[in-house]
Parts: structure tokens; C-alpha cells; sequence
């Protein structure tokens, strides 16, 4: 029942993703391909190709959903003892090799990227957005990384290796994916070392939530996907904005699962 669980919410999470994608798909996708030397408001510098391409729903299925929907699969089909190498097999091994390994390291390393982000404003003219834009735009997407690492966390309710509630999956993974995918997303023009650096970051800080005995490998996983998805997620949707698609959003209040009174917000095009 509770692998059923995982799966329907997962697979809403991919049709909440999905289901513009389809409502578009008889438009073409051009119509969101913007002419090469365009500098919007709020964009420093004229589009590369490759962010000339960030509203073309293809591509977004293919370089985004796709793959976080590989890596929240692989979470769930090593749940417990499930799989070739399953998330206990991975426990196991950590509590013969490494059985007294304890760091706060992770609480910090997920934000290192940060300090690069504003470092780069500082020093830097090579950003693609402008900090302000930046800004709005980290925040939209740890903000769609929240809406769905929480309700999860509650609605599945898996116990970490700890003893603890509410592994599944990996908040301090989804949120270090979320700024490597963000970092990349804004400098891997300036310098390719820039994603390397950012996404071994977010690996390591996976690493180490399951070396804490804080997390099973499949809540890492998981966590990663959802980082990712979050990050391409927000771009796609500010490419719509941005570029002509006619977004009609509205925000409405809603009644969160632990009972807190938050904001939704509501897209069609």
C-alpha cells in the first residue's frame, strides 16, 4: 500500500509537470524560440542557443521531466530491500564501514553555491539574469521544491534509518539540487567548472545524509529529482512568460497538509 502511495504522488507530480506540455502540444514549438541577439528585461546578455531553447516543450520533457522522473523511480525501486543494491544494502554497508560517522556538513555545504551566486554579481558581468531576477526566480523554484518535498515527507511517511519520520524523500538533497540546477542554469555559459563544482556539491550533500544515517538512498534519489524538476520546471515556465506564450496565472490561498494557511498558484496556457 505504501509503495502504491509513493507512485500515485509521483505520478501526479509528473502530470502536474506534464499536462501544459500536453495541452500546447499541437502548437509549435518555434512559436517559443526566440530570435538569437534578444535581450529581455532583466537579462543581462543576449540568449545562447541553449537559452533559446528553454520554452520548447520537447525539450523540457526530454532534459527535464524525463530525467527526474529516472531518478524518483530509481528512489522508489530501492526502497527497503528492493532492487540489485537497495537502499538497506546501502545502510548496511555504512554501519560496517563507517558506524560512528557523524557531521553537521550538510546542514551548510547544500548553500556553499550561494555564496558563488552573489560572489559572481560582485565580481562578475557575465550573469545571465540580473540579481533581482535571480533572486525571484531561486525562490520560485525552492518554493515548488517545498510544495513537494513536504507533502510527501507527511503523506508517506517513511522512517528514516535513524528512527526519525519523514524520510522520503531527501529535503536537504532536493534543496542542494535545487541551487546546483539554478547555478547551472545561470553560469554554465561563463564556465562549464561552475555546474561540475555546483552539482558535486549537491552530491556530496546527498552522500553525507545517508553517511549521518539521516536518509535511505532512495530518499536521496528521489530529492535529487525533485531539485532538478523544480529549477527546469520554473525556467520553463518563465521562458512562457517571458517569450510571448500567454500564461494566465492566478494565486489563490490554500490549506497546507500540516494545516498551515499558504498560497497557490494557478497556470493555464
Amino acid at each position: 500500500m505504501r509503495l502504491y502511495k509513493l507512485i500515485s504522488i509521483h505520478l501526479l507530480w509528473l502530470s502536474i509537470v506534464a499536462t501544459p506540455w500536453q495541452a500546447i502540444a499541437q502548437e509549435k514549438d518555434s512559436a517559443f524560440v526566440i530570435p538569437a541577439d534578444t535581450v529581455l528585461p532583466g537579462q543581462k546578455h543576449p540568449f545562447t542557443e541553449s537559452q533559446r531553447l528553454e520554452g520548447n516543450n520537447k525539450r523540457y520533457l526530454k532534459r527535464a521531466v524525463i530525467p527526474s522522473a529516472m531518478l524518483v523511480g530509481a528512489g522508489i525501486l530501492t526502497m527497503h530491500d528492493r532492487g540489485p543494491i537497495s537502499s538497506w544494502d546501502v545502510n548496511d554497508a555504512r554501519d560496517k564501514v563507517l558506524p560512528d560517522f557523524a557531521t553537521r556538513a550538510d546542514d551548510f555545504l547544500m548553500l556553499a553555491p550561494l555564496v558563488g551566486l552573489y560572489g559572481f554579481n560582485i565580481v562578475s558581468s557575465q550573469n545571465r539574469h540580473e540579481l533581482s531576477r535571480q533572486t525571484l526566480l531561486l525562490a520560485s523554484a525552492g518554493a515548488l521544491t517545498s510544495a513537494m518535498v513536504w507533502p510527501t515527507k507527511k503523506l508517506t511517511d517513511v522512517e528514516r534509518p535513524n528512527g526519525e519520520p519523514f524520510a522520503f524523500p531527501s529535503g536537504h538533497t532536493a534543496y542542494a539540487f535545487t541551487i546546483a540546477t539554478f547555478m547551472d542554469k545561470e553560469f554554465r555559459h561563463k564556465s562549464p567548472w561552475v555546474s561540475v563544482a555546483s552539482y558535486s556539491i549537491a552530491g556530496a550533500t546527498g552522500v553525507l545524509r545517508v553517511l549521518n544515517d539521516a536518509h535511505w538512498m532512495a530518499d536521496v534519489l528521489a530529492g535529487a529529482g525533485v531539485g532538478i524538476l523544480s529549477v527546469n520546471t520554473v525556467y520553463w515556465i518563465h521562458a512562457k512568460l517571458t517569450h510571448g506564450g500567454g500564461l494566465n496565472t492566478a494565486v489563490i490561498p490554500v490549506m497546507l497538509p500540516n494545516g498551515s494557511p499558504g498560497v497557490g498558484m494557478y497556470i493555464s496556457f
